[in-house]
């Protein structure tokens, strides 16, 4: 059973956002970045109530932005999604989950050492230049299913 319901258009519009997010990451990272879209759309809590789509995770609009650097500067669409990251963001969708992004809501790239909260977040881990951050303790229980 996938972790989230999906479509054919959800995978390719995820596997353009995993690899305009953290292609110099490798595949690894790539899936670092679908565990935290797959994450932000089961998450019944803090900015992500009511996100339950693949479109709703990405187009969503926080502090009068959007919330991926991808979509801000729009280069999720200067490529189209390959078969490489639709195979990632597929298997994302469907049941790949590991740390430090395992249980995360956040990334981002400090070009500095990670800070141990970010937004009141505790650091989850690092991979490669992102870091990774889940929610407070009490704070979101459904990211954890």
């Amino acid at each position: 059973m996938p972790r989230i319901k999906y479509t054919n258009s959800d995978i390719d519009l995820m596997a353009r956002m995993m690899r305009a997010e953290a292609v110099g990451e490798g595949k690894q990272g790539m899936l670092y970045v679908g565990n935290i879209i797959v994450n932000r759309a089961n998450a019944d809590c803090l900015d992500f109530k009511n996100i339950r789509t693949i479109p709703q995770v990405i187009y969503q609009v926080q502090g009068g932005n959007y919330s991926f650097e991808a979509v801000q500067k729009g280069n999720v669409f200067y490529n189209r999604a390959r078969a490489a990251e639709k195979k990632l963001a597929k298997k994302n969708l469907d049941y790949w989950r590991e740390h430090p992004a395992k249980y995360g809501l956040w990334y981002f790239n400090p070009y500095a050492p990670c800070p141990q909260t970010w937004f009141g977040q505790p650091f989850a881990g690092q991979y490669k230049k992102h870091c990774f951050y889940e929610p407070a303790a009490g704070t979101c229980a459904s990211v954890y299913y």
